[in-house]
């Protein structure tokens, strides 16, 4: 594993996981519980398939969700 922070106190090298792993938990798996590790896995590979890529608004992309300003930028 490689560290990805830039220099000793940056917050902000770590701000966009951060903002997505307190999502994940907060709106997602809050008082899941999972009986094996695979259906935790595919319980989040929904979320992120199925709500924060699709669905979800963000900010930093003009309000579009990751697929839609994705398929922008392909064009």
């Amino acid at each position: 594993m490689i560290c990805s922070m830039s220099h000793k106190g940056n917050c902000w090298d770590n701000a966009v996981m951060e903002r997505f792993f307190g999502t994940l938990k907060s709106e997602w798996t809050a008082g899941q519980r999972y009986r094996t590790r695979h259906d935790a896995r595919l319980d989040v590979m929904a979320f992120i398939e199925m709500e924060y890529n699709s669905q979800r608004l963000h900010s930093t992309l003009d309000y579009r969700s990751p697929s839609e300003h994705a398929l922008a930028h392909a064009a």
